[in-house]
């Protein structure tokens, strides 16, 4: 399509995908250009003895076999199973290329988005032609409450892919799918028993990854056949037990390393997560300098008399009067030095430092678990508004979400959670909070346990929580999860009153819609909801999702798709009778209704279309509240020429059918 000469106009594409459907498929992405490059550019498929690591053949053989198109890698944690899943769909691929002739496979990774994380519905899972899927449930598995009747769905959808030229990898762990069930699903199992070596995995990250060829002599953990040269300085941190994972993220931080001595120091220091200057900072300080060193890790970039004043208020202490006391003692220059700190200026930073404020606050979190209240009221004045961190927000929000994924426990995410009821009532804090949890929902280990606290934390009656939890929804975590973010919004915009917890539920809605490709999904789920008797959750989504004043992007593309489409029509015209039936929203409907006469006199909407659905509407509801008020006016109510020129558009035949004989109550002009 060529759109030209549009400077002044705005385009509305509807898309003949917003419509009614009975199933909703998962959410997929592409699998990223990295993970791709890793296992077609630095593929390792030998073991620390020179054996062979068959899981990503063993795959191969599966998928390529006369029976499902799908393979199941199971093991535990730290073998390499994603990787060999993604190696095993991409050698597939090239498979389809060189022998069948055909076009490389599309290569996507699906989100485990279930509305019930207990009960997988199968049947949404993407089945689009010649497309490679892989799917992790390494966690989510644990959850299933009737793993059988999962995993054989599961066959039967490889079954259905093979038809369509399609492949399907599962990533599990090692001991939830249920093999020994029936020869059907143990067949289907491929089970990851040996490790790439991680030498020649960072070797091979340096040398084709990052193209570094020349630091993988950092790496040689034997001397040349000649006796020449030296062992590599960094080769004693991977053992033969090391994880694929530890080994490619060393090969990070050497080839993010500057050229010198001190620069490979530094990516020692951060692959081993500075625990030995940790340990040294804290045995070799008072409580004073390690207050310091916490505020630093916090306020990282400030002015150095902010970090000192900010952690004399962590200890609970005044500013010092006495002036032998204050002159007693190194300077603060000195201190802050002491505990690692770099000085610019007035500025004190530990940033040169990758990974050491993780390190140190994972270090006070284990070491000293008193500290956890008081801290988290700590972070409180930090934030607040006004207060020296509210710029670092997001830095701190990472440090706490990071310390929760590192130590793998939720009890940390419910800590912050605390956090909500005793700190500061701020919309700062409010969005530090949500923050964390997205993070944390998106995580790989931890992140199907907090989103399990999500659900929970939704339906309750507590309007802080329930605003958060609605903050979380209308952001990153809907993009990955959208439908177990509308389950939660759902539970939210339940709630009896229009509090601040619902408007954010709404707000996230219409955030949530105007994703790309999003709206179609969120459209379906919400006519749903507008059909189920006394659902406030349906009517209020509904008339949040058509209300244009925070842009009319869903109306307009909803209203051209109705135009086309009659289930789209009928659906917006079964969604205003429900609403219009529930006297909860009458003041929402007759907002909208409002809202609804000015887009259609700016020419926003299609004014005919506009008149006519409301035309059908209100036929049935006229004598309803916000009908009525907008149609025959209300006392004391002057509304303005947009409205007016509505109502002189509806067929007054119409209306007059269903008025009461007697004096007419109302006009045009009113």
């Amino acid at each position: 399509m060529d759109v030209r000469d549009v400077k002044s106009s705005q385009i509305i594409i509807a898309g003949g995908n917003v419509t009614v459907a009975d199933r909703q498929r998962l959410t997929v992405a592409d699998i990223s250009q990295s993970e791709l490059e890793i296992v077609s550019k630095a593929w390792v498929g030998t073991d620390s003895s020179g054996g062979s690591v068959m899981t990503a053949s063993d795959a191969v053989s599966l998928l390529l076999s006369k029976g499902p198109a799908l393979a199941v890698i199971s093991g535990a944690s730290g073998y390499g199973k994603r990787t060999a899943g993604i190696r095993a769909l991409w050698e597939v691929s090239q498979h389809r290329k060189s022998v069948d002739g055909g076009k490389p496979l599309a290569l996507k990774a699906v989100y485990p988005d279930w509305d019930k994380q207990e009960a997988p519905n199968i049947d949404s899972m993407p089945d689009a032609p010649n497309t490679a899927y892989l799917l992790d449930i390494s966690t989510e598995i644990s959850y299933w409450e009737k793993p059988d009747e999962a995993a054989r769905a599961l066959v039967t959808h490889g079954e259905k892919l093979r038809h369509v030229g399609s492949y399907l990898v599962v990533i599990v762990d090692d001991h939830s799918w249920p093999e020994t069930a029936s020869g059907t699903l143990g067949r289907v199992v491929v089970r990851a028993e040996s490790r790439p070596a991680p030498h020649q995995v960072a070797k091979n990250h340096l040398e084709f990854l990052y193209r570094k060829p020349e630091r993988v002599c950092w790496l040689n953990a034997t001397l040349p056949p000649d006796g020449s040269g030296m062992v590599g300085q960094a080769a004693h941190l991977l053992t033969d037990s090391s994880t694929p994972a530890d080994a490619a993220r060393l090969a990070g931080d050497l080839a993010r390393a500057e050229d010198s001595r001190e620069g490979l120091s530094t990516a020692l220091s951060t692959f081993k997560q500075w625990r030995e200057e940790v340990n040294t900072a804290f045995a070799q300080t008072d409580p004073a300098d390690r207050a310091l060193l916490i505020a630093t890790l916090f306020l990282s970039g400030c002015e150095a008399t902010t970090i000192h004043d900010a952690s004399r208020r962590l200890l609970g202490k005044e500013p010092l009067q006495d002036v032998e006391a204050i002159l007693t003692g190194p300077d603060l220059a000195t201190r802050l030095r002491a505990i690692g700190a770099e000085l610019s200026g007035r500025q004190a930073t530990i940033d040169h430092k990758p990974g050491y404020a993780q390190a140190v606050l994972n270090h006070v979190w284990q070491q000293r678990p008193d500290i956890h209240k008081p801290l988290l009221k700590w972070l409180d004045t930090v934030i607040a508004p006004g207060g020296h961190g509210a710029s670092r927000l997001a830095a701190i929000s990472d440090l706490l979400v990071e310390l929760a994924i590192t130590e793998n426990d939720v009890r940390i995410i419910d800590q912050v959670r605390a956090w909500l009821d005793k700190g500061t009532k701020t919309s700062q804090h409010e969005e530090l909070i949500a923050g964390v949890f997205t993070k944390a929902a998106l995580a790989d280990a931890l992140g199907a346990k907090v989103r399990t606290r999500l659900l929970d934390w939704a339906r309750s009656d507590e309007e802080r929580l329930a605003k958060v939890v609605a903050l979380v929804c209308g952001g990153e975590f809907a993009t990955r999860y959208p439908r177990q973010a509308l389950v939660r919004l759902r539970h939210i915009l339940d709630r009896p009153e229009p509090d601040a917890a619902v408007r954010a539920a709404e707000a996230a809605v219409r955030a949530l819609a105007v994703q790309p490709g999003q709206l179609s999904r969120v459209w379906e789920t919400v006519i749903r909801w507008t059909t189920e008797q006394d659902h406030l959750a349906g009517h209020r989504a509904f008339l949040s999702l058509l209300d244009p004043r925070d842009g009319a992007y869903v109306l307009q593309v909803l209203i051209e798709a109705a135009s086309s489409t009659p289930g789209v029509r009928a659906a917006l015209l079964q969604g205003w009778h429900a609403a219009l039936a529930d006297v909860r929203v009458a003041d929402q409907c007759h907002d909208l209704m409002v809202a609804w006469a000015h887009v259609r006199a700016d020419g926003l909407v299609p004014s005919d279309l506009v008149t006519d659905i409301l035309r059908q509407v209100i036929t049935k509801h006229v004598y309803s509240s916000p009908v009525a008020a907008l149609i025959f006016g209300e006392p004391g109510v002057q509304y303005d020429e947009p409205v007016i020129a509505l109502r002189k558009d509806l067929h007054l035949s119409i209306l007059e059918q269903t008025m009461p004989s007697g004096p007419e109550p109302w006009s045009f002009e009113s």
